[in-house]
């Protein structure tokens, strides 16, 4: 057992030369498959499988680790505070893509439309061109027409063109994702007054709600691609789009995975303790976490257009 004034130092590893391949990996190609390369999802699958592997190998290691009490409480405290480090990377993270999402929308597109110092851009290269969000008329559409390279969707994603509150998906994805945070705090607090039965349910219906958010995104994906003529192809507005529900949605898997893990870990081992559980509270803290940013993205992607 681990002494308050100790800190557990565990042997030399390659595991992390092996994460950072299966990262490269994934990333490279993704990047290639997005550009239509053939190697690109044969390289994303053998980089997810390796670093997923890693992962499991690496966590498996710090559990076991934990639960023969190497683990100091100073070591817990740093578990901690690099838990709450990296979610704060993933706040700066998304402040930059909301970043881009005003700057295109408050500044940029002005500008092209000839407000402001933008008057000279649009005379000579985009005349005609008026600014609007969503974009459903790009800059090339305004100039070109029909020829143009680059056009906008048939319909946008926004509450103004919802038929009802009560047909319009992303709603329902709204209200699926804050039930979540709502059932994962009943199983943190069932957990901390070791009510091992009442933890198991309420986790288990935060990961099954978990996979219907993203079920629900899938739908709608397919729906904005087959119906709406919203693609990654149609200007900025489908660029925008993509990029920040595409990113929150790998964060939703990312956070699901997680707490499927933790569910499991829970009902096939008996792991976690009202007062030694903090692999479930580190991705609780990282599910709320993708919860805040869903309301964010609710208000500026679709409410506000």
């Amino acid at each position: 057992m681990a002494s308050e004034g100790t800190y557990y130092v565990p042997e030399q590893s390659k595991l992390p030369i092996f994460a950072s391949l299966g990262l490269f990996l994934t990333v490279f190609g993704a990047a290639n498959w997005i550009n239509g390369n053939d190697t690109g999802p044969v390289l994303f699958t053998c980089g997810s499988i390796l670093f997923a592997y890693v992962l499991w190998v690496w966590f498996s290691t710090v559990i076991s680790e934990n639960m023969a009490g190497l683990n100091s409480a100073q070591l817990k405290r740093s578990y901690v505070w690099g838990m709450g480090w990296f979610i704060f990377s993933e706040v700066m993270f998304f402040a930059a893509f909301f970043g881009a999402l005003w700057y295109v929308r408050n500044l940029a597109l002005p500008w092209l439309g000839g407000e402001g110092a933008g008057a000279a851009t649009n005379e000579f290269l985009w005349k005609g061109f008026e600014h609007t969000w969503p974009l459903m008329v790009t800059p090339d559409m305004a100039v070109n027409g029909e020829a143009a390279r680059v056009t906008g969707p048939e319909q946008n994603m926004s509450f103004s063109t919802a038929g009802s509150l009560w047909t319009w998906l992303p709603f329902w994805n709204t209200v699926v994702l804050l039930t979540s945070s709502v059932t994962v705090h009943f199983a943190h607090t069932a957990l901390k007054s070791a009510k091992r039965s009442a933890f198991n349910f309420w986790l288990g219906l935060t990961v099954g709600l978990g996979f219907l958010f993203l079920g629900l995104q899938a739908w709608e994906y397919v729906h904005a691609y087959n119906a709406l003529g919203l693609t990654l192809d149609s200007g900025i507005y489908g660029t925008t789009f993509f990029m920040l529900t595409g990113f929150h949605g790998a964060h939703v898997t990312l956070g699901t995975i997680m707490l499927l893990i933790m569910f499991l870990r829970s009902v096939m081992k008996g792991h976690f303790k009202h007062d030694d559980c903090f692999g479930f509270e580190s991705a609780s803290w990282y599910w709320h976490f993708v919860d805040v940013v869903w309301v964010g993205l609710f208000i500026f992607v679709y409410i506000l257009g």
